[in-house]
């Protein structure tokens, strides 16, 4: 990641509504890699469950984002679900988004190793899924890129999952 941008935590109380209406449209912008939001109040409950988000920033424009929650939080999502049956503790990436003309700059690696970083502290595992149906090969290849290996797989109704820990 060079100079020209910068990673910052961020919570609801954190954000102004510009900003999470920044970080609605880039989710949205990137669906169907990452689940569709339904509304702003959606974006803001998967806030409210978090525990540790970054922002990626050039100059104050938001290029970039990833929202992680811990186990024991009151999230219901399947996925995550996934892994509070098999894993006492961890970091679940929920969602992570890069505006597609910052691509190929490093950013995502920056947030995967500032999360690592976050988790090892703790000694957490990092999980998540990527999406194989449709079929996200740049997250499959970066996950695997990065370490991460690959622990189950789902089908849903409209779309399947890979699940990974790191």
């Amino acid at each position: 990641m060079n100079a020209h941008y910068r990673l910052q935590t961020f919570s609801n109380s954190s954000n102004n509504e510009t900003q999470l209406q920044s970080i609605y449209d880039l989710n949205q912008a990137n669906t169907p890699e990452v689940g569709s939001l339904e509304s702003m109040q959606h974006l803001k409950q998967l806030i409210d469950f978090s525990a540790y988000n970054l922002l990626v920033l050039k100059k104050d424009e938001i290029v970039g984002f990833i929202i992680c929650m811990r186990e024991n939080s009151a999230y219901g999502s399947e996925n995550y679900k996934f892994f509070t049956k098999r894993l006492k503790k961890f970091l679940y990436v929920d969602r992570v988004a890069i505006d597609e003309q910052h691509r190929r700059a490093g950013l995502g690696q920056a947030i995967y190793e500032d999360i690592s970083s976050q988790a090892s502290n703790e000694n957490l595992p990092v999980a998540l899924e990527v999406n194989t149906q449709p079929v996200n090969q740049p997250s499959l290849n970066f996950h695997e890129k990065m370490g991460f290996d690959q622990v189950g797989i789902r089908d849903f109704d409209d779309h399947s999952v890979a699940y990974f820990i790191k």
